[in-house]
């Protein structure tokens, strides 16, 4: 490959990513939560009480995980979410998020808010509107 650039790009792209994911998993330690579990939280709480599928959660996270029915479990064991049988397809199982989780959520978000604050001042509006851009360039959107 001839773009060296291009290279360093990509590498500075996914090192971000998952520093910035370990940052945020390192927060919710202490709430005995994990990063894919605050996603699926994240998830059911942007359905505003509608029931969703453990496909349909799994279709939404931003990283895809073959665990999603244990990262369920482990929210359901915690009394963060509900799950039931789908009344039109006994084969599904609807998921929603509790009024304990979206309590539970509320403080997560403090936490990871926090941590992003002296992150966000290292850019400015139009640098992080210009980085958005060319991320979303990059993928081909």
């Amino acid at each position: 490959m001839k773009n060296s650039n291009y290279i360093k790009a990509v590498y500075q792209i996914i090192t971000t990513g998952h520093w910035i994911t370990d940052r945020v998993g390192s927060e919710l330690k202490g709430f005995g939560i994990t990063e894919p579990q605050f996603n699926v939280l994240r998830i059911l709480r942007g359905q505003h009480g509608n029931p969703i599928t453990v496909f349909e959660i799994l279709e939404k996270m931003v990283q895809r995980s073959s665990n999603i029915t244990r990262i369920v479990d482990k929210l359901l064991e915690k009394g963060l979410v509900n799950r039931v049988e789908c009344p039109t397809n006994r084969r599904k199982m609807d998921i929603t998020i509790t009024s304990n989780g979206l309590e539970t959520l509320k403080e997560l978000d403090k936490k990871v808010e926090k941590l992003h604050e002296p992150l966000q001042n290292n850019l400015t509006e139009t640098e992080a509107e210009t980085l958005a851009k060319l991320i979303i360039k990059l993928k081909g959107e």
